[in-house]
């Protein structure tokens, strides 16, 4: 009798892991669908639509980013990076700052159907519930006012709705995370000085959210100090983790929390794994001779090793971080401030290695599906996804 029904209990217990699968794929994809899904930071204008490409085209095999793959992985607010590196300068980074925001008015003007720039909170959840793109606009770096406060006020009459204080470059009025932690910052002082303190006075007034990415840690802290409201981690991850400069230690993480704010985790393997930076140290020596020809043609590090990634994809493919490193992150900060206190700012088109198996905006939903595995419940995770980040635009929002 054994003999006879080991079989169907085999076949039995096979079904039931298929329909187990099965119904938990479902689940995930279903629980994406209805979540409102926020990406804090994307890099797709500085990197393609400057450079003469159409994201409302497919853009596959060339960026991470464009309108149909939004569409493909739930995406539904999009914070687009307004960008320029510290070669810019005071006299064009504010210019090149609004050439940025024209380029991201013309692609909605030319997508109405697909595509909307919102200002308030109301006008995202009007964009949201016609099924469409709200597109929001960030500004990475503070050396794109150029030490004016007109023009912070002249970028949040555009849309701006974050600031990140810094890039990796200091400002005359704050030190950059990269800059304090060679100790090579410029100014007299780390931190913030009275005025880069009257910035985030201003922009608590304004409406506009505080984003500390990039910041030196004597900058948050001042920064902390400073603002009345909430803060925006628009693209950072653990140091605990992962030990680099641009990573918030546990102290940062638990302040943040205190503060009300939202960190929204990086996507960068360089900010995920801890022995990125050295594999990818030893794939740069490899091609010396090629990352020193382009260094001559006057590219910046990061665009180096994006052109040696796309040069030697194999070998960059083996250097991307494991895809549950991402997670990793999530719950860690989640653990340490608190579920409500943590989002996702993905970096897309701005970092030269996602994680395995994140080619892009389309795969967002293979986060909520590891999300899920990890035991989150479906509302930590529509937290998660994009209710913290609403949550904190909407404190901000008020005046």
């Amino acid at each position: 009798m054994t003999n006879r029904l080991t079989p169907r209990l085999a076949l039995c217990s096979a079904a039931l892991l298929l329909f187990t699968g099965t119904v938990a794929a479902q689940d995930y994809k279903k629980l994406h669908e209805r979540a409102v899904v926020v990406d804090t930071h994307n890099d797709v204008l500085s990197t393609a639509t400057m450079r003469g490409m159409d994201i409302a085209q497919d853009l596959r095999g060339k960026t991470h980013s464009d309108l149909a793959r939004f569409k493909e992985g739930g995406v539904d607010v999009q914070v687009f990076s307004i960008f320029c590196d510290e070669r810019f300068g005071n006299d064009t980074a504010f210019q090149f700052a609004n050439l940025e925001i024209d380029s991201l008015y013309a692609i909605a003007a030319r997508n109405p159907d697909k595509m909307n720039i919102v200002f308030t909170p109301k006008q995202l959840e009007h964009a949201v519930k016609q099924h469409k793109l709200a597109a929001m606009i960030g500004v990475e770096g503070g050396h794109m006012i150029a030490g004016n406060m007109a023009n912070l006020d002249s970028l949040y009459k555009r849309g701006a709705r974050y600031l990140t204080l810094t890039w990796n470059n200091s400002t005359a009025w704050a030190s950059s995370a990269k800059d304090e932690w060679n100790d090579s910052v410029p100014n007299p002082h780390k931190g913030l000085n009275e005025f880069g303190r009257q910035v985030v006075r201003r922009m608590n007034q304004l409406g506009m959210m505080v984003d500390l990415s990039h910041v030196g840690e004597q900058t948050f802290w001042d920064a902390i100090r400073t603002t009345t409201k909430p803060v925006l981690v628009s693209h950072s991850c653990a140091y605990a983790l992962c030990p680099v400069f641009r990573n918030l230690k546990d102290e940062q993480i638990k302040a943040v929390g205190a503060n009300g704010g939202v960190i929204q985790v990086n996507f960068y393997s360089g900010f995920l794994d801890s022995s990125y930076l050295r594999r990818q140290k030893e794939f740069i020596a490899r091609h010396q001779q090629a990352a020193d020809a382009l260094k001559q043609s006057g590219m910046a590090e990061y665009e180096i090793q994006d052109a040696l990634y796309r040069k030697f994809p194999g070998e960059a493919e083996q250097l991307r971080a494991p895809f549950h490193l991402l997670i990793d992150h999530i719950d860690y900060i989640a653990k340490l401030a608190g579920v409500e206190h943590v989002g996702l700012g993905s970096d897309f088109d701005g970092i030269e290695a996602p994680p395995q198996q994140l080619n892009g905006v389309q795969d967002y939903p293979l986060v909520t599906k590891a999300l899920l595995e990890r035991g989150y419940t479906k509302k930590d995770i529509r937290n998660i996804l994009g209710g913290n980040f609403i949550r904190v635009f909407k404190e901000n929002s008020k005046k």
